[in-house]
């Protein structure tokens, strides 16, 4: 095997910890990388709140939509306490640091709402 090609294999199954922390989404960042995802690539990323009313969720949808955000809202079967979905759309390089950052946003302006943050998906 050729020198260049076993210093890829190397990089690609030393963890580095600093893009890819031990927690959950380090984990699913680091196991995407493995399947072969470039993850260099920006893309839409999903970020779900969920709501106790319709008027909640909606009120929250609004500041998004000033923010020029892309989103969609729908009612919610995974909780009976708050029945009421928005998913923010951001287009985005699905790293560590960009990930956090907008999950910490949702999390800090969502109980303004009574939202919680429901997760992320990519």
């Amino acid at each position: 095997m050729a020198l260049d090609v076993l210093i890829q294999i190397y990089f690609m199954t030393t963890r580095d910890l600093t893009l890819f922390p031990e927690d959950e989404l380090g984990n699913a960042l680091w196991q995407r990388m493995l399947e072969g995802d470039d993850l260099s690539l920006e893309r839409e990323v999903e970020f779900s709140v969920i709501f106790p009313t319709d008027e909640q969720a909606l009120k929250f949808g609004q500041l998004l939509l000033e923010n020029n955000q892309k989103l969609s809202f729908s009612p919610y079967q995974g909780s009976d306490s708050h029945p009421w979905e928005i998913t923010a759309y951001p287009f985005m390089v699905p790293s560590y640091e960009n990930i956090m950052a907008y999950q910490s946003l949702l999390i800090e302006h969502a109980p303004t709402f009574a939202g919680q943050f429901d997760g992320f998906y990519f």
